[in-house]
């Protein structure tokens, strides 16, 4: 297959050019020109994205465990061009975690669907206070033996787990914990010198910045400012609810490549305005924003990373680091950048054709074109 007249996504930057793929990419750039099987009419192509949290989508959840609704949430994410995914489990009690494990573990992708890269425990090892919209009654001390035998029931699956390194015996946990996943800093009431502590002892990521943790003050720079100094990658939902506009491109001036796009979604995403749950707690959406119900604390975000994706670069945010930012970062925090995430001789052929608007036209998974009806106008 080649696809030629394009303006292709690569190392970066945009080069016209096409892409000639298999399954594979076997070569992208100027020299794929001439006569093709897609002529893209000048037409962005970029990497599939790689959505690294995100909890549900269409009334279903990664914490169900239901295969079959890991399967409805696949063909959600591919349908708007995320071609890999990292099911997101919430806070909650330790059988209910293994099951999600078990379910997507089973998940067998179907033909329209996303690729599972990796399981997300946001939960349960998080702080009381910066606890947001997970469940106080399922927190629980960090605890290695616990995620051993999480990961052991996804099969291995697991790549990212977030941890409150204030909690008693986070340290020791973030040391036996992260060669096996990345760990995350998040859901923190974390100090400047206690978050530096823990990226010492391992952790590398950020969950949702500035979300769930305390400010940046000039006096008590606290977890914003460790990470920076860490050069530990950030996680950012550009829904412009959960943050700014403004910093959202001070996010991406501050953090460069370090940064991550997300959507953080939930149940509703996807779905009209209505009630919801969320790890066994009432939301509601109205208006596309998400509460707990009764409350105007913020529980994700109802947003496709695609749309992410067409929000950052409203506010300002130059394409190239908003696509950088969804594929090849996100690839990196799960050490998969050798397989997805950039468009390469020898990469999965995962590819988004968009249009000058930035929405999707066509999407490839490993080098097979989805149902043109699925994508259109998302």
């Amino acid at each position: 297959m080649r696809i030629v007249n394009a303006k292709v996504f690569i190392d970066g930057a945009f080069v016209d050019g096409g892409v000639e793929f298999d399954d594979k990419i076997i070569a992208a750039g100027a020299d794929v020109s001439g006569v093709g099987d897609i002529d893209a009419d000048g037409r962005y192509v970029i990497p599939g994205l790689i959505d690294i949290h995100t909890h549900a989508a269409m009334g279903e959840d990664a914490s169900d465990g239901s295969t079959e609704g890991v399967e409805v949430m696949s063909r959600y994410y591919a349908a708007g061009g995320v071609t890999s995914w990292c099911p997101t489990t919430m806070t909650l009690k330790e059988p209910v975690l293994s099951r999600a494990m078990r379910a997507i573990r089973d998940f067998k992708r179907p033909n329209d669907g996303a690729k599972v890269a990796g399981i997300n425990l946001e939960g349960p090892f998080l702080c009381y206070s910066r606890r947001g919209a997970q469940a106080a009654e399922n927190l629980h001390a960090p605890d290695a033996d616990m995620f051993m035998k999480l990961n052991e029931a996804s099969g291995g699956m697991v790549r990212l787990v977030t941890v409150a390194p204030e909690e008693k015996g986070s340290l020791d946990f973030i040391k036996a914990v992260c060669h096996f996943a990345a760990v995350s800093i998040g859901h923190t009431d974390a100090d400047y010198d206690t978050a530096m502590a823990a990226y010492g002892a391992g952790a590398c990521h950020t969950t949702h910045l500035y979300n769930a943790m305390p400010p940046l003050h000039h006096r008590a720079p606290g977890v914003i400012a460790a990470a920076s100094d860490a050069g530990a990658t950030v996680e950012l939902i550009p829904d412009g609810l959960h943050v700014h506009p403004s910093v959202v491109r001070l996010t991406y001036r501050l953090f460069g490549d370090k940064t991550v796009m997300i959507s953080d979604s939930l149940r509703c995403a996807g779905m009209p305005d209505g009630d919801y749950t969320l790890g066994g707690q009432p939301i509601t959406m109205k208006d596309g924003k998400a509460t707990l119900s009764g409350t105007d604390t913020l529980a994700g975000s109802s947003i496709h990373l695609m749309e992410g994706l067409r929000r950052a670069v409203s506010f300002g945010v130059p394409l190239e680091a908003a696509v950088t930012s969804a594929t090849l970062s996100p690839a990196r925090v799960i050490h998969k950048d050798n397989e997805i995430g950039k468009i390469a001789s020898g990469m999965c052929a995962d590819l988004v054709v968009l249009d000058e608007n930035l929405h999707v036209c066509d999407v490839y998974i490993d080098g097979k074109l989805l149902n043109r009806e699925t994508t259109a106008a998302k």
